[in-house]
């Protein structure tokens, strides 16, 4: 799997599966990567069989002032 802009066709010879994401400023890149990673990781886990809104593993902390 390969997350690229839209215009990098070397990828899709490289990788079996290719999310594409606009060219954009390259400040702005890791913000539009970060919503397909997360949708990505949602269909994934949701394929697995787990319970998105319940991850294992998750300490829930209170920090009182």
């Amino acid at each position: 799997m390969a997350l690229t802009n839209e215009n990098n066709k070397d990828m899709e010879q490289t990788a079996d599966y290719v999310i594409k994401v606009p060219k954009t400023n390259r400040f702005f890149a890791n913000s539009l990567a970060i919503i397909p990673l997360q949708l990505f990781a949602y269909y994934v886990s949701l394929g697995r069989g787990l319970d998105v809104d319940k991850p294992r593993n998750l300490a829930k902390s209170v920090t009182v002032e």
